[in-house]
């Protein structure tokens, strides 16, 4: 069923489990990401940044649309890290049921003003919003350290919530976008995920949570994490397995490479759903 992301969030605050996001780039992967969180019985959220939504277009919102009315499990299509208010009114107008503004760059009155322009314009046709405050790292295979961090402050939060009206917020707790290297050990501030939880007063949102520890991601969902995002661990694992797949030359299906390939981004994404404690969980909805 088709869901909106404030609906979904809820649910998963209330009973201590995070929902998996997962970036989708392409139809094949999203056919495996419905497929595996159906057989997880996990409710899920389909991620989409502007551009990936570049690269499938609008018009591969009805078929996303259409997957997530007839899933067993809610489902909720959010618009990842759009930027303008633009990028959100072309989400809006696509069929996407939650969407993010993140000027999180930008100054905090900045930021406060644009992210309550955009749940102002989304919230009047029901479609809720998620904000962000503070800012993730990036970084990739070839990085040394993680760029940019700058977590999020607990006075901030509760005021920034309060003056935007946002549904969920994403907060900076020492993740990075992308995968870490393999010198890097990333350490996430719990004792600062327990204050923003207790002072922000909506769902909390987990960026850059590819690569991670799985002993520090189990314990951000104990301590108050409510959506969790992964697109890095399940692209590599799908094209890594591709890779493999194409070293034999005979093959020139898609279908036939890419059912090759899916099952290892379906494993990942199994994996994540049962860490963060999602697996079974569509029947509280």
């Amino acid at each position: 069923m088709l869901v909106s992301g404030a609906g979904i969030l809820e649910v998963a605050r209330e009973n201590s489990f995070a929902v998996p996001a997962f970036n989708v780039s392409d139809y094949a992967m999203l056919k495996g990401l419905m497929e595996v969180g159906q057989e997880a019985e996990a409710p899920l959220i389909v991620a989409i940044h502007p551009d990936e939504l570049t690269h499938v277009g609008t018009q591969f919102l009805p078929a996303a649309i259409a997957w997530a009315r007839s899933a067993s499990i809610p489902v909720a299509i959010h618009l990842d890290h759009g930027s303008t208010l633009d990028q959100v009114l072309v989400a809006i107008r696509a069929g996407f049921t939650s969407v993010m503004l993140d000027a999180s760059l930008r100054p905090f009155a900045q930021n406060v003003a644009a992210t309550r322009q955009a749940v102002r314009v989304a919230h009047a046709v029901g479609v809720c919003v998620e904000g962000e405050l503070g800012t993730i790292g990036v970084l990739d295979e070839r990085a040394s350290s993680a760029s940019g961090i700058v977590c999020t402050d607990p006075d901030d939060a509760e005021r920034f919530v309060a003056q935007t009206g946002v549904d969920s917020l994403a907060v900076a707790i020492g993740t990075s976008h992308g995968l870490y290297p393999a010198s890097m050990r990333p350490r996430l501030r719990i004792d600062l995920l327990d204050e923003l939880a207790d002072r922000a007063g909506v769902p909390l949102v987990l960026h850059g949570g590819s690569g991670n520890p799985d002993a520090e991601i189990a314990r951000a969902v104990a301590h108050g994490m409510s959506k969790i995002n992964i697109s890095s661990d399940i692209k590599a694992a799908y094209y890594r397995r591709m890779r493999e797949v194409l070293a034999d030359q005979s093959l020139r299906e898609p279908g036939e490479i890419q059912s090759l390939a899916l099952p290892a981004m379906k494993r990942t994404a199994l994996h994540k759903i049962r860490l963060f404690g999602a697996e079974g969980r569509a029947g509280l909805y």
